[in-house]
């Protein structure tokens, strides 16, 4: 890690910020066998893709179904409860005050962040920048989303850390040459640990000090 420059923190979204995960399972599972697609446990299987990826690897076959697909996860994203991964606020908190940059990135579309701020408008004051499906080509594990968020606060991959739930999204981060810190909210730590340099169950009692420690002895000067 390059000391002179910033630690930037790049935080997943669903599982990560917000502890929606479980409900986004149960929706996707529940469309997979009403359009009998076949594939059991669909929910997880489709973790970290965009909503146009979903189509495109999955229901490429039947696109009259796409809009209406569309329209019930809107009408399901209206009803969620959007609730903080327990100790999240307080991590940002500090990491703002420790000079951390921030960023959420995110396979949500603007449409679905729109519905959050609404319940939560505090949320894009705590971090730099949200990064929404829109500005990706590809989903992950492609590392593209994590490498944009380098790129956009202009530092070295060294310099960033990942904070992921899913098997696709710490492989991105493992992809992009980042540090990874994996949260067992999705999926059970024995699962996440060998795609992750930390694994942690939540934000509680987790301090600056603690990610720093992820680096080890890494550090050096330019």
């Amino acid at each position: 890690m390059n000391i002179q420059k910033p630690i930037v923190a790049l935080f997943d979204f669903d599982g990560v910020v917000m502890d929606t995960e479980s409900q986004y399972t149960i929706h996707w599972n529940k469309q997979a066998e009403k359009y009998g697609l076949g594939i059991s446990d669909f929910g997880r299987v489709i973790k970290g893709q965009t909503l146009t990826q979903i189509f495109d690897n999955y229901f490429a076959h039947v696109p009259e179904l796409h809009e209406q697909i569309t329209a019930e996860l809107i009408t399901f994203q209206q009803t969620m409860h959007f609730e903080y991964i327990a100790g999240v606020k307080e991590f940002m908190q500090q990491l703002r005050a420790c000079g951390v940059k921030m960023a959420i990135v995110t396979s949500s579309d603007l449409d679905k962040m729109n519905i959050v701020y609404r319940e939560h408008p505090e949320l894009p004051l705590m971090v730099d920048e949200i990064l929404t499906a829109e500005r990706f080509t590809h989903s992950k594990p492609h590392p593209e989303c994590f490498l944009k968020g380098a790129e956009m606060f202009q530092v070295p991959i060294e310099n960033c850390i990942v904070f992921e739930d899913s098997f696709h999204g710490l492989e991105a981060g493992n992809r992009a040459g980042m540090k990874g810190i994996g949260l067992a909210t999705t999926n059970p730590a024995s699962a996440i640990m060998d795609r992750a340099d930390l694994v942690i169950d939540d934000f509680i009692g987790f301090t600056y000090e603690k990610m720093i420690a992820v680096w080890g002895n890494l550090i050096e000067k330019d």
